[in-house]
């Protein structure tokens, strides 16, 4: 496909590349496991690696002598959400998320023993702040506009919520939980596009972060 399809060679390419990132990435992973050392520390050294993944995209752009775009700008609120029947507000849609996932996450918090909570912590906060940040860069970042201007809107966020759904199951989670994770692509991949901008969707994802740490879910 690279060598018959000429005008899709760039993100024929940059899929190449991020599967060239993704096996750096695993073998990094695969490294690590062999060594004694605590889980927490395995974790975020797994998350630490997602750096592979972006070099190997970024090193893409690079060949093809194209200007990454990954909507570092201030978000834009004015955008509305359309769904069938009703528009919805973008800033309201993405705090009601905010409020519905504290909540949830919450129900679970509370039946934890406070020392277990405080313990958890600083690992929640390194763990929350890498990962949202590198997911966040790679799917909704560079992957989606990148995708979005070579082929569809539709088609972007599909396969980029698709591949952010599967990347977890790197740490371990199920392939059913892992699907499940890639709808809350397509809603940051909305909220990303709606506001062009990446930082609420960061948002969101530090406080989902936080709230499976702390809930157990991640430990």
């Amino acid at each position: 496909m690279l060598l018959i399809h000429k005008k899709k060679r760039f993100i024929i390419s940059l899929l190449l590349s991020f599967l060239m990132g993704f096996i750096l990435f695993m073998f990094s992973n695969n490294l690590v496991e062999t060594l004694t050392i605590s889980k927490e520390l395995k974790i975020i050294l797994n998350r630490l690696f997602l750096v592979w993944i972006i070099a190997g995209v970024l090193m893409n752009f690079l060949f093809f002598k194209k200007k990454v775009s990954w909507y570092n700008s201030k978000p834009d609120w004015k955008n509305p959400i359309v769904l069938p029947f009703h528009r919805v507000n973008t800033f309201w849609f993405w705090m009601i998320g905010i409020v519905v996932n504290v909540m949830v996450y919450l129900f679970f918090i509370v039946q934890k023993d406070i020392e277990y909570i405080l313990s958890l912590i600083l690992f929640g906060l390194c763990f929350s702040l890498l990962n949202a940040v590198f997911e966040e860069i790679i799917w909704r970042g560079i992957m989606l506009s990148a995708l979005k201007e070579f082929t569809s809107t539709g088609y972007a966020i599909i396969v980029t919520s698709i591949g952010f759904g599967l990347l977890h199951l790197s740490i371990g989670f199920s392939i059913s939980l892992s699907l499940l994770i890639s709808v809350t692509g397509v809603i940051y991949a909305v909220i990303t596009l709606k506001t062009n901008s990446i930082y609420p969707g960061i948002v969101f994802h530090v406080v989902i972060n936080m709230g499976m740490v702390l809930s157990g879910f991640i430990i």
